[in-house]
């Protein structure tokens, strides 16, 4: 629509101007006639040259090249820019009688077909008939349009008018806008997307190869029918006819319906659409793309369902946990409180080796508790709701060194200041708590030394514990994150402390791996994502 106007106001103004030069023309015409035949040729030959000087200064301010030619190709008249164009040193008014005949050959390497330049003015001389728009491409890269207008008196010939107007500019910004426009027809035509423009009344005026092919029918079965009475049910209408309202008050929406396509499918279509102006700014209908979201909305229900199962599964898993933990502490104290009950009511008859039995048996009661205690904790992870609030790393990192049994010989480090972060509370203790406990637990080192640090990187808050202990060889930096995982036979070791920290990490959307050398020590590091805490 652009290019339209803007050809028709090309075409007006060559009209214009064409009208203009021709009038020029004829007005000089006929005062060489009124000339030759007045009786008072002194005065009117005064008067010519008079109106001749102000065509001159109404034709050197053109901002096209001019050349008018007599019968005998003698120069009339020219201007500045004709000068300019064909590189023509001379003033216009010094070339006022000379000879055109060869002017031709001698401009000619000017343009990027010099012969054929030549030819094309001897044929347009030779028919002398009107002629209009010609083009010729000049070597430097510039295009000319020029007219040729015959002048006539009765049958008279009395010369010739040449007009050149660079084109260049309009020629490339034309010629660009055929590109954008070819190449945003080929995305439309082939994008994924069903394009569809209707007008005022739903009329379809225009539709992409992808809508087809959603819709199932052909280009000539939807040209002019409407769009909802073919594709929509009856509350599917009444939506589409809400949403048009909308976009022909001047809204963009975006809307989901059902419809049915040529073979009776039920398909799900995502619709966003924008209304759609001419260029005066009047409102002429709506476009719209359309996107097919049956196969996305299945999924969607699928999974929707899988996650209810999952929430009623991880439910019945925590009631279970909490059972099977209750169930099982039970008879471990029961056991505990005999245990205690024999060995007081026979503290005077028990052998050393036999009290030393029991102090077995104790310990390992304590460490079935843990164990289950643990596992507990362990699959209530992902099923707790999580409190998450501001909390002050420091001040956590410092209640747990000033709780937890640290030997005289390990000392604990933090390196640098720790954030505060919005997170669950209770979840950060016990991830610091068990990797604190895990390096405690396994440094053999007479000085220990255990260090804290913190640093961030993109998105995300990174932390390391580093110890100087026992190390980890590299076959088991996986294994020891799974439940059970044992490195050493410690005996204060459960399997379970990093299992809880991997999961509690993965919550947070960070991750935990560590570097470590045998008898050196090792550094877990993990990350915790910043857009989650």
């Amino acid at each position: 629509a652009i290019i339209n106007s803007e050809n028709i106001n090309k075409n007006h103004f060559k009209k214009t101007q064409l009208d203009t030069l021709k009038n020029i023309a004829k007005i000089i015409g006929n005062k060489i006639k009124n000339a030759i035949d007045s009786k008072e040729h002194h005065i009117a030959q005064k008067k010519l040259l008079q109106s001749e000087e102000r065509l001159r200064m109404l034709i050197s301010s053109l901002k096209t090249g001019l050349l008018f030619e007599d019968e005998n190709r003698k120069i009339v008249l020219t201007n500045s820019k004709f000068c300019e164009m064909f590189e023509i040193q001379a003033k216009p008014e010094q070339l006022v009688g000379a000879d055109c005949s060869n002017a031709a050959s001698q401009s000619m390497h000017l343009f990027e077909n010099p012969n054929e330049f030549v030819e094309r003015i001897n044929h347009i001389l030779e028919k002398k008939e009107t002629v209009l728009s010609d083009e010729v491409l000049m070597v430097n890269g510039k295009i000319l349009e020029r007219d040729f207008i015959p002048l006539f008196n009765q049958d008279n010939y009395l010369g010739h008018l040449w007009n050149y107007r660079d084109v260049t500019l309009e020629k490339n910004f034309a010629k660009s806008l055929d590109v954008q426009r070819q190449k945003y027809s080929n995305i439309i035509a082939n994008m994924n997307l069903g394009l569809l423009e209707v007008n005022n009344k739903d009329e379809i005026l225009m539709c992409n190869q992808s809508f087809l092919k959603m819709a199932g029918y052909t280009e000539n079965e939807l040209m002019g029918k409407k769009a909802g009475l073919i594709f929509a049910d009856k509350d599917s209408q009444n939506k589409i006819k809400i949403e048009t309202q909308k976009r022909l008050n001047g809204y963009s929406n975006s809307y989901e319906i059902s419809v049915k396509n040529k073979n009776k499918e039920n398909r799900t279509w995502l619709i966003s659409g924008a209304p759609n102006y001419n260029l005066n700014g009047d409102l002429i209908g709506t476009i719209g793309i359309h996107l097919d979201i049956t196969e996305n909305k299945k999924l969607q229900l699928e999974k929707d369902q899988l996650v209810n199962i999952l929430k009623i599964k991880n439910e019945e898993l925590s009631e279970y946990a909490q059972i099977v933990s209750h169930d099982l502490k039970s008879p471990l104290r029961h056991i505990s409180a005999i245990s205690s009950w024999i060995k007081e009511d026979n503290q005077e008859h028990l052998k050393p080796a036999s009290l030393e039995h029991f102090m077995h048996l104790d310990k390992t009661l304590e460490h079935m508790e843990e164990l289950i205690s643990g596992v507990l904790k362990y699959s209530s992870i992902n099923t707790e709701t999580l409190t998450d609030e501001s909390v002050n790393l420091n001040q956590v990192l410092n209640t747990l060194i000033n709780t937890l049994y640290i030997p005289e010989h390990v000392t604990v480090e933090i390196k640098n200041k720790l954030p505060t972060l919005h997170i669950d509370k209770t979840k950060i203790q016990q991830l610091f708590q068990n990797l604190l406990q895990n390096a405690i637990t396994h440094n053999d080192k007479e000085k220990g030394l255990i260090q804290i640090g913190y640093n961030v990187k993109n998105n995300d808050h990174i932390f390391f514990i580093k110890d100087n202990g026992i190390g980890i060889e590299k076959q088991y930096h996986e294994k020891i994150f799974k439940i059970f995982n044992y490195v050493t036979k410690n005996k204060n070791s459960t399997g379970i402390g990093l299992a809880i920290v991997k999961k509690i990490i993965d919550v947070y959307g960070g991750k935990i791996w560590l570097e470590s050398e045998l008898n050196k020590g090792t550094t877990f590091y993990f990350t915790l994502n910043k857009a989650m805490v």
